[in-house]
């Protein structure tokens, strides 16, 4: 892998009670537990996050794909990705494990080409290539 970019942050104290801080300052905030789960809603949940670094991510990967389109897609400033990331626990009892579902809304963009973009951006985003046979990604075009 050429590495074009690296983030840092530092995590302090853990679910619940924690921290996540970057060296810029730009990231600073408390870490906290769904009441889903226990806690009381004090802060961010990881799988809030890796929520929003995943719609992100993913976005941005089906802008790029549309681009490489012949003739290009356009994708229009109001397009949309959400997220649900679900924490589940593990069938074999061992631990936890994600799924995620992924609604992709392309507002202009004819269903069928919204739907073979969205599946070549799976490709493209680094996310959804890392999760790959790991985690359950279901994408559906709204």
């Amino acid at each position: 892998m050429k590495s074009l970019y690296t983030s840092t942050v530092t995590a302090t104290g853990g679910r619940g009670n924690g921290t996540a801080k970057s060296p810029d300052g730009l990231v600073d905030f408390k870490i906290g537990t769904p009441k889903e789960l226990g806690g009381n809603d004090d802060g961010y949940n990881p799988e809030q996050l890796f929520a929003a670094g995943y719609s992100n991510c993913y976005l941005g990967a089906i802008k790029f794909v549309a681009g490489k389109e012949q003739p290009p897609v356009r994708v229009t400033p109001d397009a949309t990705v959400t997220a649900k990331v679900t924490l589940g626990s593990r069938d074999d009892g061992g631990g936890f494990e994600l799924a995620v579902a992924m609604d992709v809304h392309l507002p202009g963009v004819d269903k069928a080409k919204a739907e073979e973009i969205a599946q070549k951006a799976h490709t493209v985003c680094p996310y959804s290539w890392s999760l790959r046979g790991n985690v359950d990604v279901k994408t559906t075009v709204v």
